[in-house]
């Protein structure tokens, strides 16, 4: 039976501490001792599990552990009998409750009632201490069993029951009960761990039981006191005063006996177990802490109490902060509490508002509601909140919609200071009221559309008002002479009108953190579509009106078309509102001319053919008809804009009807009508167009040859539509090509230049995709088949390269322009990495130059190679030629630069990309992968070697550069052949000719020399990753000190460890691994200044681009 306990189940930390020799009544924090000669040196204990009804009727006198194990039905009648026996056999019953205790704990002692009776209470608990090192303990409180599964709640009731039960006689013996409290006191100090959780358990739920004894003992004394009076009143001495007197001094007594017994039970055992090294033991004490101050006020409600509370709020663990959390909560509910928690809120409020950004997403909202009690009070000033309005855009959704009710109680319905914090919506103030509010803190965002989505998204949940359809539009239409909107707020109003459609009929209106699509049941169905059915009604005859007054507004008109997909067009129909629809119609297509702006156009193309498809016949007929007539203007105006331009007219007529073709390609496929060929004809007769011009003419060209090609019969083309497809194939190659060649010599410089470069790459790169030649083999379309020759890729690489060289300071610029993400270096990089792996073009030119730029051009560029890597090492377990050609060209830039003596800053930072792309590549050869692949990495060295030789002595300092982090993958016994290669190649050469160019060599030879030397042997290493964690991201705060209370220090008054004042922050944030959305927190800091007035103000899913492939 020498096996462990600790070899039986998962170790919770490292090595354990050695054990204690000495108890010590009054220690500190004990670390547990569950080494080898701890707890866990007990035998496992194997016992057969049975009914607990079978068990009852086996036994005719069961123990009280057993019934306490086992049958909770019994514990009340076992109780009674121990209260009954104890005036005639007090010794006995004392016996037996100790044991009991004793053996909850777990000891399988053999003690005594004599030797209980004798000992002190130190000597007995040493005594189960050594039971616990001899492994003779039996943890019941952690146990899984099925029989065991309601110990702790049993375990409670008895003690419960116990208290209750007694306080008519054992309770205020000074006997029975102290005797009780010195050895629950003297367990929960031991360094045994199920000593101190049974031990704590027990201490405060005595203390819990005793409060309760107290409160009904408090009752009668003022009932007591009462009749006291009364009597009083009617003669001043007699034997019923007197009796009341004695009854009151009686009950006072006990009273403050109680309160004694209790006081002693929190400085025993309370002051030292709410830090203990177990965090479910600090939570039960704080949680317990909650409970007494809640209930029993006359004693608990001091500082030298709820202190506490404060100091737990820095624990390490997130339970045990939101336990405390939670416990406060339960203070400031109560209204009586709050004149007596001035001071503790006056210390530790700030720490309160910190823990609403914590980094565990439980603690954080708990923390919010504790905040709106403080609020309702009027316990915190507005500058306070100053920090929390940024997390209107935090990551967690959880973490928003607690700031969003909060911002609704507190700044929209200005409710938060009644005494009914809860109310929604249904005080005195109007619609028009909370949505003037809503629009004074969208004004913080007006300039960001992003952010306020995700403001609107944080409140919609709470705010009735913007679900009050026919208010919006009431508002927007300016039909209450009271209200009036500026230019900003109309802007935002629409804006919010089309988020709360959205949400109210089950779009998301921010990105989904999981990306899970949303999924409704039945009935969620059903509230999804009435409200679809209210939005339109409220919108049948209003909303060409809408579209009217707004259809010159760039901003407005956007939000309002979208409003169209959102409705339920059946009901046009159904009402007969047909001419309200056409005119709407006809409307939607007005904007589409009058505008140019990429959101617009989007907005009408897609409203239109929206309808082409899901209106009733009638209304569908008249929808297609208009789109037929758009869609032949629209050509007309696109021809006669290229005849004005040819004849010399201004272009801007011809960039803006491009727009809008593009646009409608982008949907549909839109009658050719020779506009290719007037397209290529401008192209060729014009070539100082102004870029934006001739990047929309390319985009167009290559949209009409996609439908062309996805117009064709695959199973049976004709010849005519082959020869046309082929002839603008021909035709739009010829066009990119030349671009290939003319950009990157181009001398004009600015965004419209880099936007052409960028349209030119993804273009060809779409090109060469769409015409991939493997796809159309052995078909009747092989003769579309293309595959580009070297020299047209290594322009294309060309070309891309000189726009991924553009600077972030550029790039954050135009980060706002239309079309950014179809024109960034992301795209770019997208496209070339594409053509790598549909192996449209030949890997082992394009794929090493687009790995050599990994670690380059920022995040979000590293992140497309990766994804490339980790798809390419799919396909293919080689990866060593790529990897060492993708350094050469690595290295190869910085000697470029090295020759052309440019500045050092630029040749340092080169030659750091150089080590850095190195490591990188190294770094994917881990644990297995590095076992398995020990031949690809000694390949890459080899080759290395070799190339750094080549011209000696100038690239030998490519060892030190690309080499070594692939050395240091390689186990000892493959560094001897690697070193004699290196030093065979040296025999015949003087290395002191020049030794600054032989120093990357020594180094080398060096590293070589170590790495044998330490005789190292390849490791399991884990794949450095960044870490997705389960909370939030660390942030690193001032923590104020622990003693806050000067005017109240007292013996029992300690501090506290560094780690739990840190509360379990850590400074190890990585803004790298951020979400996106955190880089708009500046933003909202805003509204940190946001000061609503008290009185009532007057006041997508993406189209799908026709790619035309059918592979």
């Amino acid at each position: 039976m020498e096996e462990t306990l600790a070899s039986l189940r998962r170790p919770k930390r490292g090595r354990p501490p050695r054990p204690r020799e000495e108890y010590h009544a009054a220690a500190g924090d004990f670390e547990d001792e569950e080494g080898a000669e701890g707890l866990a040196a007990r035998p496992q204990p194997k016992r057969k599990r049975a009914a607990s009804a079978a068990w009852a009727a086996s036994l005719e006198d069961p123990s009280l552990i057993d019934i306490i194990k086992h049958d909770t039905r019994l514990i009340s009648h076992a109780v009674k009998r121990l209260v009954e026996d104890y005036e005639s056999k007090p010794k006995s019953v004392m016996f037996q409750i100790l044991a009991m205790l004793f053996e909850a704990c777990g000891a399988r002692h053999e003690f005594y009632e004599d030797y209980l009776a004798e000992s002190d209470v130190d000597v007995v608990v040493l005594s189960l201490i050594d039971l616990a090192k001899k492994g003779k303990v039996d943890d019941y409180y952690s146990s899984k069993q099925k029989d065991l599964k309601n110990f702790k709640d049993n375990l409670v009731s008895f003690w419960d029951t116990l208290v209750h039960e007694c306080q008519n006689g054992p309770l205020f013996d000074d006997l029975l009960f102290q005797k009780i409290k010195d050895y629950v006191v003297a367990l929960s100090c031991t360094p045994t761990r199920v000593y101190r959780q049974v031990a704590s358990l027990i201490g405060l739920q005595l203390v819990t039981s005793l409060i309760s004894v107290a409160k009904t003992l408090s009752g009668q004394r003022e009932t007591t006191q009462r009749q006291l009076n009364a009597e009083k009143k009617k003669q001043s001495d007699g034997p019923i005063v007197e009796s009341l007197n004695k009854r009151l001094d009686h009950t006072h007594k006990n009273i403050t006996y109680l309160e004694e017994l209790m006081r002693k039970i929190f400085s025993g055992l309370f002051m030292h177990r709410y830090r203990d090294v177990d965090p479910e033991i600090r939570m039960s004490c704080i949680k317990s802490l909650g409970i007494w101050v809640v209930s029993y006020p006359s004693l608990f409600l001091q500082d030298i109490y709820l202190k506490y509370l404060g100091w737990t709020l820095n624990d390490k663990n997130a339970a045990v902060r939101r336990t405390s959390i939670l416990a406060l909560q339960g203070l400031y509910e109560v209204d009586e509490n709050i004149p007596s928690l001035g001071l503790f809120t006056e210390r530790f409020y700030s720490r309160m508002i910190q823990l609403a950004d914590d980094i565990d997403i439980s603690v954080a909202v708990s923390a919010i509601g504790l905040i709106k009690q403080l609020l309702r009070h009027q316990l915190l000033s507005d500058d306070d909140l100053g920090p929390l309005y940024d997390l209107l855009i935090d990551e967690p959704p959880l973490i928003r919609r607690a700031i969003g009710e909060l911002v609704y109680d507190h700044l929209i319905a200005q409710n938060i200071k009644t005494s009914q914090s809860g109310a929604r919506d249904g005080n005195s103030d109007s619609s028009e009221v909370h949505i003037g509010r809503m629009l004074q803190i969208l004004r913080e965002f007006s300039n960001d559309p992003v952010l306020s989505s995700y403001v609107i998204d944080d409140i919609w949940d709470d705010m009735k008002a913007m679900k009050d359809w026919k208010c919006i539009i009431s508002m927007l239409l300016d039909e209450n002479p009271l209200t009036e909107l500026t230019d900003m707020d109309g802007t935002n109003l629409v804006r919010m009108l089309r988020a709360s459609a959205k949400k109210a009929v089950g779009e998301r209106i921010v990105p989904a953190t999981d990306n899970r699509k949303l999924y409704h049941n039945k009935a969620q169905k059903e509230i999804l579509e009435s409200s679809k059915h209210e939005i339109t009604t409220a919108l049948l005859k209003k909303y060409p009106h809408l579209l009217r007054k707004y259809i010159s507004d760039k901003a407005k008109i956007s939000p309002l078309i979208d409003m169209m997909m959102l409705m339920k067009l059946e009901l046009y129909s159904l009402k007969r509102q047909d001419q309200n629809f056409k005119a709407a119609i006809d409307l939607i297509a007005d904007a589409f001319f009058k505008h140019g702006d990429k959101d617009t156009l989007r907005s009408c193309t897609k409203a239109i053919t929206f309808c082409c498809t899901n209106c009733p016949a009638d209304l569908q007929n008249y929808a297609e008809s208009k789109l037929k007539n758009l869609e032949d203007e629209l050509v007309s105006k696109v021809k006669t804009a290229i005849k004005e331009v040819e004849a010399g007219d201004d272009e801007y007529s011809l960039l803006v009807n491009l727009k809008r073709f593009y646009e409608l390609q982008l949907a549909k496929p839109v009658t050719d009508d020779g506009l290719f060929d007037d397209m290529y004809r401008i192209m060729s007769h014009l070539k100082d167009m102004d870029n934006e011009v001739k990047s929309f003419i390319l985009l167009n060209m290559y949209l009409q040859l996609a439908w062309c090609l996805n117009a064709i019969d695959g199973e049976n083309p004709s010849e005519a539509s082959i020869d046309e497809l082929l002839s603008k194939q021909s035709s739009l190659f010829e066009k990119l090509y030349y671009f290939l060649v003319v950009l990157p010599t181009y001398q004009k410089e600015g965004r419209s230049t880099a936007i052409l470069s960028c349209r030119v790459c993804v273009i060809t790169a779409e090109m060469w995709c769409l015409f991939k030649k493997p796809k159309y083999s052995s078909t009747r379309l092989e003769s579309l088949g293309y595959l580009p020759q070297l020299d047209v890729v290594q322009n294309f690489w060309k070309l891309c390269e000189q726009q991924l060289n553009i600077s972030d300071e550029t790039e954050d610029e135009d980060a706002n322009e239309e079309y950014i993400e179809d024109t960034n270096r992301d795209a770019v990089m997208i496209a070339a990495a594409k053509l790598v792996l549909a192996d449209t073009v030949s890997k082992d030119y394009l794929g090493p130059e687009i790995v050599s730029h990994y670690v380059s051009h920022g995040a979000s560029t590293t992140e497309i190679i990766k994804h490339l890597i980790t798809s390419l090492r799919k396909n293919s377990d080689n990866m060593a030629a790529l990897f060492f050609e993708a350094l050469k060209r690595a290295y190869e830039r910085y000697m470029a630069h090295v020759h052309d003596a440019e500045n050092q800053t630029l040749i340092g930072k080169s030659y750091s990309e150089c080590q850095e792309l190195a490591s990188r590549l190294a770094g994917s050869y881990v644990g297995f992968t590095r076992n398995k692949n020990k031949s690809q990495i000694l390949k890459i060295i080899q080759d290395g070697v070799s190339y750094a030789f080549m011209d000696l002595p100038k690239q030998l300092s490519f060892l030190d550069a690309a080499l070594l982090p692939f050395v240091s993958k390689l186990p000892s016994a493959d560094i001897p052949d690697i070193l004699l290669d290196v030093q065979r190649r040296t025999q015949d050469t003087d290395t002191n000719e020049d030794p600054s160019a032989w120093r990357p060599y020594f180094t080398f030879v060096e590293h070589l020399r170590d790495k044998h030397a330490k005789n190292e042997v390849l490791q399991e290493e884990k794949e450095e990753k960044p870490v997705k964690r389960r909370g939030r991201p660390r942030k690193v705060r001032d923590v104020p000190a622990r003693n806050l209370f000067d005017g109240h220090k007292s013996s029992d008054e300690e501090s506290v460890s560094d780690s739990d004042q840190q509360g379990g922050v850590e400074d190890d944030d990585d803004d790298a691994d951020q979400p996106l959305i955190n880089t708009f927190r500046s933003s909202a800091s805003k509204l940190r200044s946001l000061k609503v007035s008290q009185q009532g103000t007057s006041g997508e899913k993406g189209p799908s681009r026709a790619s035309g492939s059918n592979s």
